[in-house]
């Protein structure tokens, strides 16, 4: 991504985006004939994608209601955040505290559209419209500071996001997240999480087929072991890094995901 980039303000519904397939996997409407089409062709060989979509959507609330109700984060930054769905970050934040502020960013014009005519009413809460690796545009853009204070804790998320960007010495999540955490306050979080397997096939081919149906707009399924690096410095909340599903369960009947030919893996960490 070239700083300064203009990103397309126009909404193609012949190509399929990474934002409107994982709307059609929640069960979604905002998504195209193209994203249902991409979406069935992934099944086939990767089947437990959708049960991975709504267990990283659980994920999601749950991180954000622990890190509301138990480490007093009232300022959320969501990189990536995709389609407004039911009890999103500021709907799950704000009904524990009505004073906590959240930012979306997301680089799918359909989101910065259906966002904005959510959160018309809601003076707490914006939407942007970046690409995640471009930080000191979304650090300065004026909606983030006007409802975030870097000066004090900020939880800022990157929740299924990573696997859309390549790898990259200035651009990869490595320096995306040195970049924003050499901005943020002590005592700030790091929500990280993104599609890895551990079968050699099964990366390869959908990082091929996602590269080729997005039109070049992905990144790579990547290892345990790259997240892990992700997280070296940082104070990485228990139970550690985790397939998401198994984060700090509601209950012992809360889903899991069962198949394992990928998953979603990460975890919650505090700068120190």
């Amino acid at each position: 991504m070239q700083p300064g980039k203009q990103l397309s303000t126009s909404i193609d519904a012949t190509v399929p985006t990474a934002a409107r397939m994982y709307d059609h996997y929640l069960g979604g409407k905002d998504n195209y004939a193209a994203d249902r089409a991409a979406c069935e062709e992934l099944d086939k060989v990767v089947p437990s994608t959708r049960a991975l979509a709504l267990n990283n959507r659980r994920f999601l609330q749950r991180v954000v209601r622990t890190l509301t109700q138990e480490y007093g984060i009232r300022q959320y930054l969501d990189h990536g955040s995709g389609l407004p769905t039911q009890d999103n970050v500021h709907q799950v934040a704000q009904s524990i505290d009505p004073s906590a502020h959240v930012v979306y960013v997301d680089n799918d014009p359909m989101v910065l559209v259906h966002g904005r005519a959510l959160l018309e009413q809601d003076e707490r809460t914006a939407v942007i419209h970046a690409d995640l690796r471009e930080t000191e545009a979304i650090f300065t853009h004026p909606d983030t500071e006007r409802l975030l204070d870097f000066s004090q804790p900020v939880a800022v998320l990157f929740n299924s996001v990573f696997h859309c960007i390549p790898d990259s010495e200035t651009d990869g999540p490595p320096a995306v997240v040195r970049r924003v955490a050499e901005r943020l306050a002590p005592g700030s979080f790091l929500v990280m999480c993104q599609l890895v397997s551990e079968d050699p096939k099964v990366r390869e081919f959908v990082t091929n087929f996602m590269d080729h149906a997005t039109q070049g707009h992905w990144g790579r399924v990547r290892q345990e072991k790259d997240m892990a690096a992700l997280f070296e410095g940082l104070e990485v909340l228990d139970p550690g890094l985790v397939e998401v599903s198994t984060w700090r369960p509601d209950t012992e009947v809360t889903p899991r995901q069962l198949s394992q030919e990928w998953i979603e893996y990460g975890g919650v960490a505090r700068l120190p």
